[in-house]
């Protein structure tokens, strides 16, 4: 089953959605950060005590991309790093009052959007989305 309709809207919430973001952050008091950052700072805030391999996994960039991020965000103070107490040689990432905040509003902007895209669905039309966003997700993990 091929529509050109599902591309062109796939295509379209990709593009919208970043640009969205993007000029979210522009437009507030965090117009410090790009939307690369931003993505540094979700994966930081999703998984606790993150090391910057962590992140360069999550984000699937090199581990120079990552630092490069990392040191700007630390001077902005959005990010610390703290020395792992049982091996010196790992370092663990957290993120500061400041990070926790925009990161708590990115969330927010996501959850959002999801209520707006299910709300006055039934249950059948939840689960028919739910479905393709699964086979969408699974797709894509799969080209990585």
């Amino acid at each position: 089953m091929e529509d050109p309709k599902v591309n062109e809207y796939l295509t379209a919430i990709f593009n919208n959605v970043l640009v969205i973001e993007e000029t979210s952050l522009r437009g507030s008091r965090f117009n410090d950060i790009s939307i690369k950052e931003m993505h540094t700072i979700d994966v930081i805030g999703s998984i606790d005590g993150a090391t910057p391999s962590d992140v360069a996994r999550t984000l699937m960039v090199t581990l120079g991309t990552v630092t490069t991020s990392l040191n700007n965000l630390e001077r902005k103070g959005y990010v610390e790093r703290i020395r792992s107490t049982k091996d010196r040689r790992v370092v663990h990432l957290y993120l500061t009052k400041k990070g926790r905040l925009i990161y708590r509003l990115h969330q927010r902007f996501h959850n959002e959007m999801v209520k707006q895209i299910t709300d006055g669905m039934d249950e059948t039309e939840y689960q028919v989305m739910k479905k393709g966003l699964m086979k969408l997700y699974h797709f894509l993990e799969d080209l990585k």
